[in-house]
């Protein structure tokens, strides 16, 4: 078949009667006549050689050709829409895929999206969440953000907010702490990176005690573990500040330690277009 000559109307006519099996509600649909559906299906099984539909009294059903022939529509049209719904305003749309740490995407990211869609209104930023492992080739991300020093093979790093952790738990628990040693009666709930309360405990000057306490690999679980009054849990208080100002978690003291930062990391084989860097330099200022 001429792809120059695709007889469009007569593939949405037969997409909206195989949806409903009637020409009637088709052509309703279209804002149509029952004839002008008729037309165009026959049009279209002239075209392709093979019959679309088995007539039936009250209806139709769609013959081995024309079940084959839906999926292949019901996608094609699917796409076309897809990209007519990114113009704005005779603009097309810039798709940006990132991947987001749980925690600074609800804690951080999330309450600042309407500032970035009023800055930028042409970007689309289409949001993945992880817990801090994620690949960028594999998901098919252009940005990922993720916890650490920075050094990830491969890609390059920007910094784009601190992070100090500080230890987080219920009011309940929280007044049993009066010094930092008093720690070492609690529950110590942990993150996937063993070495952070003992900085913590360096920081303050106390022997770290021994932690046996629960082991996540999401601190959005630990927060929740904590405002249950599971145990204490180590984690970037700003990123929390929703919780703290609600009294669902309580920060029993003022001593905080950088164990690391947010980053954000692209693949260096990976170009940057206009929208990604509308985004690094948002992601920068608004910090």
């Amino acid at each position: 078949m001429d792809r120059s000559r695709l007889p469009l109307n007569a593939l949405r006519a037969f997409e909206a009667a195989a949806r409903h099996l009637n020409v009637t509600r088709a052509a309703l649909e279209l804002r149509v006549t029952q004839a002008a559906v008729s037309h165009h299906i026959k049009l279209l099984e002239e075209q392709l050689g093979a019959p679309l539909f088995r007539r039936l009294p009250r209806g139709l059903i769609l013959t081995d050709e024309g079940a084959a022939l839906v999926p292949m529509l019901n996608d094609t049209f699917d796409r076309m829409g897809a990209m007519l719904d990114r113009f704005a305003s005779g603009r097309l749309r810039e798709i940006v895929n990132i991947g987001v740490v749980g925690t600074f995407a609800t804690g951080w990211l999330l309450p600042r999206l309407p500032e970035f869609t009023a800055l930028h209104p042409y970007v689309d930023l289409r949001i993945m969440t992880n817990n801090n492992r994620v690949d960028l080739a594999g998901e098919g991300l252009d940005f990922a953000i993720r916890y650490g020093d920075g050094a990830w093979h491969g890609t390059d790093a920007v910094p784009i907010l601190e992070a100090p952790m500080t230890p987080l738990c219920a009011a309940g628990l929280a007044r049993r702490l009066t010094t930092p040693s008093d720690l070492g009666r609690e529950v110590l709930l942990r993150s996937y990176r063993p070495d952070e309360w003992k900085l913590w405990f360096d920081a303050a000057g106390v022997a770290t005690p021994p932690i046996r306490g629960p082991i996540f690999d999401a601190s959005l679980t630990i927060a929740s573990a904590a405002a249950s009054g599971v145990g204490v849990a180590l984690l970037p208080g700003r990123l929390f500040e929703q919780d703290l100002a609600s009294g669902r978690l309580v920060q029993p003291f003022d001593l905080c330690v950088d164990a690391g930062r947010y980053w954000l990391t692209r693949l260096k084989s990976r170009p940057e277009t206009a929208a990604m860097v509308a985004v690094k330099e948002w992601l920068q200022h608004a910090g």
